[in-house]
């Protein structure tokens, strides 16, 4: 994918993703791939105190959303993203 200077994010990611083979749906936006990289993180072992940290969370309580959210849809939607 090209570089353009004064490309709002919003609209550069979205064309990145789509552009790595990301299938079009939710996980294909800027929540998708926090959301992602979150799941992908707990499910390959970062401990929770230590994800809430590079998130910018608050409280573990929010972090802890991502440790509940490891059914098999979440998995698939890491493993394409991150694998």
């Amino acid at each position: 994918m090209e570089i353009q200077h004064g490309v709002p994010f919003q609209s550069a990611l979205p064309r990145g993703l789509a552009d790595a083979g990301i299938p079009d749906g939710p996980h294909r936006s800027p929540k998708g791939l926090r959301h992602g990289y979150g799941v992908h993180a707990i499910s390959s072992g970062v401990p929770l105190n230590m994800l809430s940290k590079w998130m910018g969370h608050a409280t573990l309580e929010v972090t802890a959303i991502y440790a509940n959210a490891l059914g098999a849809e979440e998995q698939g939607i890491a493993a394409r993203m991150w694998d």
